[in-house]
């Protein structure tokens, strides 16, 4: 284990400015005094006062990235400390993960070495345990089902079969999709007894197939007898479905046979509630190795969950390989203390990367397509680009001053400019390969949170606006996004996008996918516009965000406190209007990335809060009962 030379100590008070402040202490444990330096650490909680400091020089900030330097002639000696105050902060600190998520000291010689971080304190505040999120839990039927199914009326037995095979006569497909189910068991449970084997056993229990074409899209009907079990489908992923199902019930009777059982007699007849049953994930703000990417793709399958949104690209680094641009996976993706890209949200003395390779994307697609996943990627446009245009430089207007706006998350001038000829060019190239990697009916164009008076300073875009008789800078982000849909229509695929790209005009609704995010009544609004809508609002379905209002509780907080039970029971109908409902295609999950520095965080946050968001995309309302999920939940497998 490698020696901490040095760590930074933090604690923020309520006093001291309008957002509070922090007192940080960088202790030297090294062997030699520390002179002639500066420090930087990476924090969501920015600084937008440079003067508002005590004992610190502030030099430079990009997004979450700060740099100071100590008063001159300071120097500290071996196991001395040196304590400096940051005021000016443009929100106060509610939670543990507000403060500094990492550190590093450059010496006066060039050399960047890294600073331990320590946990965020809240001053005259004592730590609490972390508080219960889950009731003891709940079972009127002892099955361990997830999401719950539609109907269900079955007994249950003393015990449970072996394994189930499959009765004579059925088909290669259907064996193939019993080995399919076999296979992600043993990788989400590697201990686990497999559900299905191929051969018969005299210790297992036929499984008959059904084709039934009067069955629901996606559906599936379960039959249980003493002698054997039929499954009856409409179609492939129905029959995946009820074979994860049955993997499920088995699962759990053999895990918790005090607890779940396996049906002895009776019928389970399931179909999903919304067609649209969605989780995202954030791999630019911190990247996921291609093998967690698939291991998260089988959990969606194993909580019927039937999208995998992947957020590609944002301001801290492009992701997807582009073989006509290799400087957006070389430049676009580094990022370090010496590179274009400067550290940012844990990234700290060594550069970081990753991205990948067309050879990946196609794996992870087949991965998924084989148990029933579509992945929608997503390319984030026009805003959230600052690695874009670090990468590609050209597509920058020259003559526009290099900060003449700033996106919410602090980065400069970070949104292609629809002005400029070869951010058209560039676009067509990009979305040329990706419809050749993702056979997904919908491209995600993101077009969130670009700052209101971007290119406003652009001489080009300033022509354009005169030329095109617009103004403003949400009628040239309509303007874009319609050239930008015309590209996906030309390729044979529609647009989705967040919220905004309803902004200023918007484009054509026809063949259109928005996510509602910012709020539940937004959802409502896009609906009234003729969009068709996703719900994933950041108040319930945005598993970033803290689980109780504990300072010791992890996440943002932005959107309030979400506790799962919150999550469990929102119903995203919510107040749509009969005549609307049409339009509400389903809901999504969210994982924003800003805070998962561990996988330890990662599940901390996204369970059980995902399971439960599979639950609302699939169980009737009437049929939801938090307790009951509360019991059954545990058994769900983790990244």
């Amino acid at each position: 284990m490698e020696r901490v030379s040095y760590r930074l100590e933090s604690t923020w008070q309520a006093d001291g400015g309008p957002n509070g402040r922090f007192t940080f202490t960088l202790f030297n444990l090294s062997d030699a005094p520390l002179a002639g330096f500066k420090i930087v650490y990476t924090s969501l909680t920015r600084v937008i006062d440079q003067k508002a400091c005590e004992n610190a020089i502030f030099l430079r900030r990009n997004a979450n990235f700060h740099e100071f330097a100590p008063p001159a002639g300071l120097s500290i000696a071996p196991g001395k400390s040196w304590t400096f105050t940051v005021s000016g902060l443009h929100r106060p600190a509610k939670h543990c993960t507000d403060g500094a998520k990492s550190a590093y000291v450059t010496l006066d010689n060039g050399e960047h070495i890294d600073v331990a971080v320590s946990d965020l304190l809240l001053e005259n505040r004592v730590s609490e345990p972390p508080p219960v999120l889950l009731p003891e839990g709940k079972l009127d039927l002892p099955f361990a089902l997830q999401p719950w199914p539609a109907e269900i009326d079955a007994m249950p037995g003393d015990g449970f079969p072996v394994v189930l095979y499959p009765a004579a006569g059925s088909s290669a497909d259907e064996l193939r999709a019993m080995s399919t189910v076999t296979s992600l068991v043993r990788r989400l449970f590697e201990s686990a007894h497999a559900p299905f084997n191929l051969q018969s056993s005299p210790q297992g229990r036929a499984l008959s197939f059904k084709a039934d074409p009067s069955i629901a899209a996606e559906g599936y009907k379960l039959t249980f007898a003493a002698d054997e079990i039929t499954l009856a489908y409409a179609d492939a992923a129905g029959r995946q479905y009820g074979l994860t199902s049955l993997a499920q019930l088995l699962e759990g009777a053999r895990s918790e046979p005090n607890t779940f059982r396996f049906p002895d007699a009776g019928t389970i007849s399931d179909k999903p509630r919304y067609g649209w049953r969605g989780c995202h994930l954030d791999v630019s703000r911190q990247f996921y190795p291609a093998a967690d990417i698939k291991r998260l793709i089988d959990i969606l399958a194993w909580l019927k969950l039937n999208i995998f949104h992947w957020h590609l690209t944002d301001d801290e680094a492009w992701r997807l390989e582009i073989k006509a641009y290799p400087e957006l996976t070389t430049t676009g993706i580094l990022r370090g203390p010496d590179e274009p890209l400067l550290p940012q949200l844990g990234n700290g003395a060594e550069p970081v990367g990753g991205f990948y390779s067309q050879v990946d994307v196609r794996e992870i697609v087949a991965h998924a397509l084989a148990l029933s996943v579509e992945v929608v990627p997503e390319i984030d446009i026009p805003g959230h680009n600052a690695a874009t245009l670090v990468a590609l430089p050209e597509l920058n207007d020259g003559q526009e001053a290099p900060d003449s706006y700033h996106s919410v998350q602090g980065y400069p001038n970070n949104a292609l400019n629809p002005a400029i000829p070869l951010t058209y060019e560039f676009l067509e190239k990009v979305l040329d390969e990706m419809v050749e990697l993702f056979p997904s009916a919908y491209i995600h164009i993101g077009g969130d949170e670009v700052a209101n008076g971007s290119w406003l300073a652009s001489p080009l875009a300033k022509k354009l606006m005169e030329q095109e008789g617009i103004s403003g800078t949400f009628a040239l982000q309509s303007y874009f996004l319609k050239h930008i849909k015309d590209m996906l229509n030309a390729r044979g695929r529609k647009l989705a996008g967040w919220n905004e790209v309803a902004h200023g005009g918007g484009v054509a609704a026809k063949d259109t996918l928005l996510m509602a995010w910012e709020n539940p009544e937004v959802g409502i609004d896009l609906a009234r516009q003729g969009y068709e809508v996703v719900m994933t609002p950041g108040q319930a379905y945005y598993l970033d965000m803290v689980q109780a209002e504990a300072f010791q509780e992890p996440g943002a907080s932005w959107a309030g406190t979400v506790p799962p039970e919150h999550t469990y029971g929102y119903e995203a109908e919510g107040d749509f209007p009969e005549e609307l409902k049409d339009k509400m295609k389903g809901v999504q999950a969210c994982i924003w990335s800003e805070h998962f520095l561990s996988r330890g965080y990662f599940n901390r946050l996204v369970f059980p809060r995902l399971p439960a968001i599979a639950e609302a995309a699939w169980t009737p309302k009437a049929q939801k009962d938090w307790h009951r999920f509360a019991a059954i939940v545990p058994l769900s497998p983790k990244l």
